[in-house]
């Protein structure tokens, strides 16, 4: 399973975003890593860092390694419209983002480990693949036995209203994937395009 598993703090750094995280430390030591921190002389990145960086951000805000993330793309690239803003579309149609956007989990991680320990479904039936790309009309809830389940219900906080392509009803603890989102709709600092250009390079 496709996942990063070494320090958040890190990699937050790097970007000098929470982007793993709420970054609360990022007050604290906002440096990027490295023995010599702030005194350390950084060299001006050039146009293909530049691109790899938001490549390697994308990637890590939304869990993927490259071969999954290589797939997505090129999915992307086949469909109609604009390269970079269907990429963006597709990564936040995966179940485990979309279980995290609902409110279901606080983190992106832990929807993926609540996918995985198929506390999920899918139109009523278990999935436990976090990549599983959702349609628009899908339900998204947890399954009876792990509704009942307080350790789990406890860490539901809600949809946030800015998210407009996703409904969640807490009685019911089931949510709807209505549409996939705008560019503008979803929050996270990515400039897709440069990953688009890099790719065709």
């Amino acid at each position: 399973m496709a996942r990063y598993t070494g320090p958040k703090t890190k990699i937050s750094r790097i970007f000098g975003e929470p982007i793993t995280g709420n970054g609360k430390w990022l007050t604290k030591n906002s440096n990027p890593p490295g023995i010599h921190g702030a005194n350390r002389k950084r060299k001006t990145l050039g146009e293909y860092a530049l691109q790899l960086r938001e490549k390697q951000k994308a990637k890590y805000t939304y869990g993927l390694l490259e071969k999954q993330f290589r797939k997505t793309f090129d999915e992307a690239s086949r469909r109609k419209g604009v390269t970079g803003e269907n990429l963006i579309k597709l990564l936040e149609a995966r179940l485990d983002n979309t279980v995290f956007r609902m409110g279901i989990a606080p983190s992106r991680q832990a929807a993926r480990q609540l996918v995985s320990h198929k506390h999920v479904t899918v139109n009523g039936e278990v999935v436990n693949v976090p990549s599983y790309s959702l349609q628009p009309g899908d339900t998204v809830g947890l399954k009876n036995k792990s509704a009942a389940n307080t350790s789990i219900t406890s860490a539901i906080r809600g949809k946030n209203t800015k998210f407009n392509w996703i409904d969640f009803n807490e009685t019911e603890q089931k949510g709807t994937f209505i549409a996939y989102p705008e560019r503008e709709s979803v929050p996270e600092n990515i400039k897709e395009q440069l990953i688009v250009e890099l790719y065709s390079k």
